[in-house]
C-alpha cells in the first residue's frame, strides 16, 4: 500500500492498494475547488497507472459542472488505459446531478467501498 499525496482540505486521503487507487473527496466541488481536485486525481492517475480508481464522495454534499468536468475527464482517461472509475456512497443532490447530466450510466456508482472493490 503507498500513501498518495493529496490536497489535504479536498482529498483528505489517497492510497494505491495492488491496481486500485482509493480516494476520499470532501467539501463543495465548485469551479474554485476543482483545479486541486483535477490536479489530485489526474496526478495519481499519472503516476500510479492503476486499473481502477474509487472515489468515495459520501462527504460531498455539492458539485457544479466543473466538478463533473474532472470526473469525465479522468474517466475518459482511465478508459484508454483499460480501466474505470467507481463513485462510492453518492450524497442525494450529487448522485441527482450525475442522473439529470446522464452520468449515471457512464460512470460505476456503488453503496459502498466493498461493492466498487467487486466491480
Amino acid at each position: 500500500m503507498a500513501e498518495i499525496p493529496t490536497n489535504t482540505e479536498l482529498v483528505p486521503s489517497a492510497r494505491s492498494e495492488g491496481d486500485t487507487i482509493f480516494a476520499t473527496v470532501r467539501g463543495e466541488i465548485d469551479l474554485h475547488s476543482s483545479p486541486a481536485l483535477r490536479d489530485t486525481i489526474l496526478g495519481a492517475l499519472n503516476k500510479f497507472r492503476p486499473k481502477k480508481v474509487i472515489l468515495d464522495l459520501s462527504q460531498v454534499p455539492y458539485m457544479d459542472s466543473s466538478a463533473v468536468a474532472v470526473l469525465v475527464e479522468a474517466l475518459q482517461k482511465m478508459r484508454k488505459a483499460g480501466g474505470k472509475i467507481c463513485l462510492v456512497a453518492l450524497q442525494p443532490r450529487v448522485k441527482g446531478l450525475l442522473e439529470i447530466a446522464r452520468l449515471d450510466s457512464i460512470f460505476i456508482i456503488c453503496n459502498d467501498e466493498q461493492e466498487a472493490i467487486k466491480k
